[in-house]
């Protein structure tokens, strides 16, 4: 039985320890800044202990990492490079979620002579996301056009947002913020957030997707030299990111992204009946022919072991599992960085974890 401790009792803490600790094949230890949110991951869970902690303090991280094989930091993506820091420290594998590119490139930094994996960017997107676009461009001898894109919406929405809180508040004004880097005409490019806005169906739905930060991971770079035009964008529903531009440029809060959080948490109810929206699009050359291969799921929440789970935490916290048991396995590489392209689609969706996104 591996020892993992989870760094988080949030959303996707809480369900990852539920995966975990159901298999039978981990004890989970889960860590939160908020007693309660720990006791209430860990509560009726097999193999599970829990504590309380300060992600920010060296002292607590280092106690908690004491005995574990493996971390899941599912903690806001800022604390990362200190727990990042620790895991080298300990020897103990490092798995996260984050979007934020600043924090992966730190993390790609301490990975370097460690005797233990650092696999950050493994949720879904970056995460799943990037693993299906691999699969899809790597028999292709020219990959014309990459195009990733991931939402988390409510089903029924209500608002003039057409939109409601399923995950980090933090990590949501992160990404309609930050640059987004691109594979743009074979060059690696940083592109502005919000902006070319597209329009598709789906299943009969219409979204627009926009771009956004953090998402397409290290896909672009990997596949610099390979690949003509490779990205990654939001899903939302119509009207949505005009909504977003007027909030960030028209009103200010791109200087107070603080104060949007707030906003945000206080004004836009949380919602269990989500459905997470992905589609990827790989066009280029197989077999001397020009091909489109699509890759399109759509996951809504649902109930697992007599409790109900949003689609957001289901594949999220499948991704890391998922990489997690095929870190266990030996199937993915043991020591240093690991990139989502090192990570084999075939063998992730026969995974028990990963099975969750064949829908």
């Amino acid at each position: 039985m591996k020892n993992v401790l989870i760094i988080g009792a949030g959303k996707i803490g809480r369900m990852a320890a539920h995966f975990l600790a159901h298999t039978g094949d981990y004890k989970v230890h889960v860590i939160d800044s908020h007693e309660p949110s720990w006791k209430s991951a860990i509560a009726g869970l097999p193999n599970a202990s829990g504590a309380t902690a300060d992600f920010a303090n060296q002292a607590d991280l280092d106690a908690a990492m004491k005995g574990q094989w493996g971390l899941i930091s599912c903690a806001p993506f800022f604390y990362n490079p200190l727990i990042a820091e620790r895991a080298k420290s300990h020897e103990v594998h490092y798995l996260d979620l984050t979007e934020d590119v600043a924090v992966t490139k730190k993390v790609m930094a301490l990975a370097q002579g460690a005797s233990t994996a650092f696999i950050p960017q493994c949720g879904l997107a970056p995460g799943y996301i990037t693993i299906a676009a691999n699969h899809l461009a790597k028999p292709m001898s020219e990959i014309h056009e990459l195009r990733c894109r991931v939402g988390a919406l409510p089903r029924n929405p209500t608002n003039q947002l057409k939109y409601n809180m399923t995950w980090s508040t933090n990590g949501l004004v992160n990404e309609y913020c930050n640059p987004c880097e691109a594979l743009v005409d074979g060059k690696m490019t940083l592109l502005s957030p919000l902006e070319n806005l597209e329009e598709f169906t789906l299943d009969g739905i219409q979204y627009e997707a926009f771009n956004t930060s953090g998402g397409l991971g290290s896909l672009g770079e990997s596949l610099a030299g390979r690949a003509r035009n490779v990205n990654y964008k939001t899903i939302r529903y119509p009207g949505h990111c005009k909504l977003i531009k007027f909030l960030l440029n028209d009103l200010g809060f791109i200087d107070h992204r603080q104060q949007l959080c707030d906003v945000f948490d206080r004004s836009i109810p949380a919602t269990d009946d989500d459905v997470i929206v992905i589609l990827c699009v790989a066009i280029g050359v197989e077999n001397g022919r020009l091909v489109e291969k699509i890759d399109s799921r759509r996951v809504p929440a649902k109930t697992i072991n007599g409790k109900l789970w949003t689609g957001i935490q289901i594949t999220t916290a499948a991704g890391v599992c998922a990489v997690l048991d095929m870190l266990r396995d030996g199937e993915v590489p043991q020591k240093g960085f690991v990139r989502m392209e090192d990570v084999s689609y075939d063998a992730f969706i026969r995974n028990r974890f990963g099975r969750e996104y064949v829908v």
